[in-house]
Order: structure tokens, then sequence, then C-alpha cells
């Protein structure tokens, strides 16, 4: 009873505002026996009937009536949406891209609390393998009908196709419209899509397209639709770990290049502590009294700060900064005599993306590879101040509860904790502290070497490629069949994944494993236990970690193709307790 009163007072908001939107469960049950007996036919119609509702109403002056209408049809929409799925059910597609497919994902309840949360305009957790991409769809179509386009953000060009195309089919079926955006396409095929209801693409593609329209000259000539509602999925990576990185489009300096080289020349000459300090985590270098004074004296000024080389300071300083606090293989990869930069959260490279204000020159002039011109600015934004002139927004993630009070500060989103579907059967263990290094590794390379006796599968994740490397030439040692999955092979990430779940199988991995990728277990893994996940060190943060440990106890709620089509519903990672639902 104490016990009860306690929880009462103290219960958390998420836990509060998830017990209220369960209470909408039960009324969403409901409204499905009254479109049991609907055809397709009747489920567009029905559509077309909210549409109705939202004619003539502004955005902006109608706001708040929009959003009392919203409110009223919610239950019976999400009804409607998961009426779709069962007329959907166990139906064969063909898809734009030729894939074939069999429909056959029907929400269940905990997906619905997702979707209401989302529709709410919050950050909904749910734990990897809860299908998140069917989630969306509830509050997108709701949203959709009040004639105004529903972006739904992915980190990549290829899932923001692939759920376009795959959930194209429940939106098809609900008589709405879907587009796909994507680098390098048409302006004018870019266009049409920004004008479909729901919309799918990347953060970087609407931020770049965003800048691109505020550089146009006629109006006619944007190609952006309007702001409304942004459902962003793994939003912890791009409102978070990339919200300050700013988008920039930029145009090449006529300056020469080989100052660099003369940059990097004197950088070498100077001394760490006497001449310069560097913060490592801080990735920062400044010049103490004795450095500037020997940097007058390389270059033969009096005074370098009332000098023309006053402007060489911030080179030497880059200088710096690239040869203390850069590191190869972990802060960026040399591939193809080009610096290439490494996303610390992802373990990706980031194609594309150069450090800004000299600072990637000071990394070319160190590797010796040839250096690219300095550009110019001419548009820029971060994806924080893009992503807040949405009129709604709402985000999606496996790892969100950490961050909780960064979301509702920056963004004014509350972080709600969605339970899963069963109960998760991983077991997830105490982390082992080690004198040293060299005693850590000794001690994975062993383990690593008796769970290959016995063929149970691992994935061991490390924190650069630079560890992964050493992990992988030690392997090679012990002869021990592996594979690595790091930024220099990310060509082949879908390969590598795509069987680290089978028998005796061992995947080295930096964080690049950790997000958007799902192993599937192996024939008799199950009775060996599963898939280890074993984390070699901890990240700077604790999301990374889950996100790394998430790989393991997953629910999968698959399209299956049509070739191999199984009885079963519910395709499953043994490690959890899922039956056919």
């Amino acid at each position: 009873m104490i016990e009860n009163i306690i929880h009462s007072i103290f219960w958390e908001p998420s836990e509060k505002a998830v017990k209220e939107i369960k209470k909408l469960i039960p009324k969403v049950h409901e409204a499905e026996q009254h479109f049991a007996q609907f055809s397709s036919d009747d489920v567009k119609a029905k559509t077309e009937e909210f549409k109705a509702l939202f004619t003539d109403l502004d955005m902006h002056q109608d706001a708040e009536k929009i959003s009392a209408i919203l409110e009223s049809i919610k239950i019976e929409a999400f009804a409607l949406v998961k009426q779709a799925c069962k007329i959907l059910d166990w139906q064969d597609f063909e898809l734009p891209s030729g894939k074939k497919v069999t429909w056959n994902m029907i929400p269940y309840d905990v997906q619905l609390v997702g979707g209401f949360a989302l529709h709410a305009g919050n950050i909904s957790e749910m734990k990897t393998g809860e299908w998140k991409t069917l989630v969306a769809t509830l509050p997108a179509y709701l949203n959709a009908l009040t004639g105004n386009p529903v972006h739904i953000v992915t980190v990549n060009d290829y899932l923001a196709g692939r759920d376009a195309e795959e959930m194209g089919i429940l939106y098809n079926m609900l008589g709405l419209t879907v587009g796909v955006v994507h680098s390098g396409q048409q302006k004018e095929l870019k266009k049409q899509a920004y004008e479909c209801d729901i919309v799918y693409a990347t953060n970087n593609e609407l931020g770049f397209d965003y800048l691109r329209d505020n550089m146009v000259i006629k109006k006619e000539d944007k190609t952006q639709s309007k702001l409304f509602f942004a459902i962003v999925d793994e939003v912890d990576s791009i409102l978070i770990d990339e919200a300050r990185t700013p988008l920039i489009i930029s145009m090449p300096d006529n300056e020469p290049t080989s100052k660099y080289m003369r940059f990097a020349q004197i950088a070498k000459q100077l001394k760490k502590w006497s001449d310069y300090k560097i913060d490592e985590k801080g990735k920062t270098a400044i010049l103490t009294e004795d450095g500037v004074a020997q940097i007058e004296k390389m270059i033969g000024v009096e005074n370098i700060y009332v000098s023309s080389h006053y402007n060489d300071i911030h080179h030497i300083e880059n200088a710096l900064k690239a040869k203390a606090a850069y590191q190869k293989d972990q802060d960026y990869l040399v591939q193809n005599n080009e610096v290439l930069i490494i996303d610390e959260h992802t373990g990706r490279v980031l194609a594309g993306r150069r450090y800004s204000e000299g600072l990637h020159q000071a990394i070319e002039a160190k590797e010796w590879v040839p250096i690219q011109q300095e550009s110019k600015t001419l548009a820029s934004i971060t994806f924080q101040n893009y992503f807040r002139m949405y009129r709604k927004l709402a985000g999606m993630t496996g790892t969100a509860e950490t961050e909780k009070e960064e979301f509702y500060k920056v963004y004014g989103l509350d972080t709600l904790v969605v339970p899963t579907n069963k109960p998760i059967m991983r077991e997830d263990r105490s982390d082992l502290l080690f004198k040293n290094e060299k005693g850590k590794f000794a001690y994975v390379l062993n383990l690593i070497k008796q769970l290959h006796e016995t063929g149970q599968p691992i994935l061991v994740g490390t924190v650069s490629v630079e560890k992964s490397e050493y992990l992988s030439r030690e392997l090679k040692k012990l002869s021990i069949p592996h594979n690595v999955l790091n930024a220099k092979q990310h060509d082949k990430e879908a390969e590598i994944i795509s069987g680290a779940g089978e028998k005796g199988a061992i995947t080295i991995a930096t964080n690049m494993a950790g997000r958007w990728t799902d192993i599937k277990l192996g024939k008799g893994v199950a009775q060996l236990g599963g898939l280890i996940v074993l984390g070699t060190e901890k990240h700077e943060t604790r999301r990374i970690d889950n996100q790394l440990r998430g790989r393991s106890g997953r629910q999968w709620i698959l399209f299956v193709p049509i070739q191999r089509r199984v009885p079963v519903r519910l395709l499953h990672d043994p490690l959890r307790r899922n039956t056919c639902g």
C-alpha cells in the first residue's frame, strides 16, 4: 500500500503519459469493429471523408481548429490504418524496384501507443527491433489528412527509398500519395515528391533543399513545400549528435593551397606544452607566448599580430590540431588520396563532408595528399534551427531516455518510453574492469577463441577503426576466421551484417554496427544461446553503448520474400519470448 502511494507521488511523467495513451487503445479496438467489413474502396472513401473536414483550412491561421479536428478523428484514423493492414495481410506485391514482397504487418497495441505519442509531438522511445517504421505510418496518415505534407526523416537515401517503397503499399491502400526525396534528384522530380501527402527524405537533403530554396530568385523555383509535421527516425542521432552540425552551401575560394604545407612544416617544429597546448577532448590547440615568439622568429617578423601574417596564427593552430588532436583511422580515413571524415557517433564515413575554416586542408597537408581549395560560405543552417521551424515535430529512437532533458530544453519535446510488445530475453551483464589494455584484449581474444570452438556467433564492438584492425591482426595470428566492419569496409556493410548471426560468425565492428542494422540468427544459433554482443570500450555517450547492446534481443516484424514464405506472422530473434501474434 505504502509502495503504491510513493510510486504514485514520484511516478515518471513518461509513465503517466503512456498510461493515459493506453486508455485510447480499447477505443481503437471498438472503432475497428465499425471498419471490419470495409473493402479497399471503402477505406479510400473514408480517407476522402476525413480530408473534407480540413478543406480551406490554413496550417498557420487555423492551427487550433486543425488540431481540434485531428483530436476528434484520431481514434478512427488509427483504426482505419489497422483495417487497411488487415486487408493487405498476406497479399503479394512487386515494388517499383522490382523486389517482390508479401505484406504481413498489423500494428500491435504498443505500436498504437507509439503512434499516439508521435502524433502528440513527443519523442517515442521504442526498443530496437520494435519496427518503428510501421509505427510512423499511423501519425503520418492522420496528419496528412489535413492536406499538409508529412515529412518522415531518415538517415540515408537507401532507408528513405526502402521505407517509401514498402510503406507506400499501405499509404496507397489508404488513398495517400508518397514521395521520396534523395540527393542528385532532378529538380522537377524533387518538386513533385515534395507535393505528395507523405514525403520520405534524409535530414541532409531536407536541410540543403531549404538552403537552396532561400537562394532562388523566383518563388516558383522553390522545391520544398510547407514545413508542417516532421517525424524524425533515429531522432537522438539527428537532433542531438548532429544538432549543431552546420549544413553549408559554398563556393571555392581562390587562395593558393601551397600555404597549408608551409603551416604544416612550421607546426612540426613546435614543441607540445612549451610552444602550444592541446585539449584532446575538445580538439583545440592554443599557442603559448613562447610558441608565438618561435613563429615570429621563423617567418622573420617582430610582432605577428600587427603584420600581414596575422591570419597565419589561425592556420598554424589548425596545423597543430591536425598534428596532435586528429588521429588517422579514428577521426578520419585516407582513401584514394582523399581525407574522409569518420562520424564519431556512427563510425561511418561522412561522404561529401569537410572540416571548415581550413582544418580539412591542414589535415590534407599533414597526410601529404592533394590539398583542395578552401570554400566561401554562401548559405548555412544547423539541424537544430531547421527542425525547429516545423509546425509540429516528433521523433523515434531506441535510445532517447538519456537525452530527455536536452530534448525538452532545446525542442520542447517530452520523451515517452513505450513498452515492448514481448519481454526482452537478452541477458545484460555487468562491466569488467582490467588493469591495462593489454590484459583487456587478451581476455577478449581468449573469449572469442572459446566461442569459436562452440560455434556461437559474437559481435565485438570497438571505438575506432584502429582498434578494430588491431583485433583483426591478433585473430589472424590465431588463425581464427572473422569479418571486420568499419568505415573502410562500409560498402560491404549489408553483406557482413547479413552473416553476423550465422553459426560460427565472428564480427569485429566499430559503432557502425550500432544503428540501422538488423542481424538475423542462423540455423541452430538459438540452441547455442543466440548472438553475443561484446563491447570492448565505453563510448562517450551511453546511447552508443545501448545501441550496440540492442543488436541482440530484437523482435522481427518483416516483409517475407514471396519465394521464401513461411506460415508464421512473426519472424523473431530466439533471445526474445516472441510467438505468432
